[in-house]
């Protein structure tokens, strides 16, 4: 008895999960690959159109006619990004859209921000009816409010402007911004906000010092989406631009690729390929705020 006292105390092993056989585990290893054979002609038919644009801007005008379907020019050549940059002055209206776009993102951070702010406040009255009116404009085609932004525009006497044109595209485009703000700051614990009041911080203090710094993933999400939709955008360049060419976007100016009888489609392939790699760029550099601050925005 004694002898079985002074045996040491042992704890049972804890018992190793099974594992899965290795028929199981090769059949789903073989499964994940047949689905990724499946998914390769997808991936390639999704980015067919930009290869082939790319691989057109370097074609010449016979071989885009006599092979236009292949990714691979017969007779290399550069003459269309010459074409496309000097004849079609895509210098200047890059650096029109560099301007355009930068304020667009300038002006939607500056007012969305602080509402957002203050909309995600609960004690702010008739805050819920704020927001509903905003969701429900996000439903309004812009098409049927051009008359009057163009009206209030050439009013305050910006038309014909990049300022002007810039004002008309970031009124429509900052329902959604508002949204994600209101969505992350809701987040914030309340105890941060009365503490720097403690401290002696104020409303404006408070928010530019403490909230706003803590918004980078959504600021990040703000200036990707609008700068990729203000390089992208048409229509209202387009008309508060009419008055002064001097002053088109870049895609306003590939319309002028597109004559009465016939296309320069070599060129057009060689300024969309100009137009595209800025936004490529600039989402290689934001993707990760981009998706860190949808992420935070909607997560309750």
């Amino acid at each position: 008895m004694t002898a079985l006292l002074d045996r040491p105390q042992t704890s049972p092993a804890s018992p190793t999960p099974p594992s899965a056989p290795p028929k199981r585990r090769s059949r789903r290893r073989w499964r994940i690959q047949l689905w990724h054979v499946l998914l390769l002609p997808l991936a390639f038919a999704w980015v067919y159109p930009f290869l082939w644009m790319v691989s057109t801007g370097f074609k010449t005008q016979n071989d885009m006619y006599r092979n236009g379907a292949s990714l691979i020019p017969e007779e290399f050549t550069l003459d269309n990004f010459v074409r496309a940059w000097t004849v079609g002055r895509f210098g200047e209206y890059t650096w029109n859209t560099v301007v355009f776009s930068i304020t667009v993102v300038v002006l939607v951070v500056l007012v969305a921000a602080p509402a957002g702010w203050a909309l995600s406040r609960p004690t702010l009255k008739g805050r819920k009816v704020i927001l509903i009116v905003l969701a429900v404009s996000m439903f309004i085609p812009s098409g049927y409010t051009i008359i009057p932004t163009f009206v209030l525009v050439n009013w305050l006497g910006l038309g014909n402007g990049l300022l002007g044109a810039a004002l008309a595209q970031a009124g429509p485009s900052l329902v959604v911004p508002v949204l994600l703000y209101v969505g992350f700051f809701s987040q914030i614990p309340k105890e941060l906000t009365e503490a720097a009041q403690v401290d002696g911080a104020g409303y404006f203090r408070t928010f530019f010092s403490v909230v706003l710094p803590l918004a980078k993933p959504v600021t990040g999400t703000v200036v990707l989406l609008n700068f990729v939709f203000a390089w992208n955008a048409f229509f209202i360049p387009l008309i508060f631009t009419l008055g002064n060419p001097m002053l088109r976007t870049l895609g306003v100016g590939m319309y002028g690729f597109f004559g009465t009888n016939t296309s320069d489609w070599t060129g057009l392939a060689a300024a969309a390929t100009i137009s595209v790699l800025p936004v490529v760029v600039v989402f290689l550099f934001l993707q990760r705020y981009f998706i860190e601050g949808i992420a935070g925005a909607v997560k309750s």
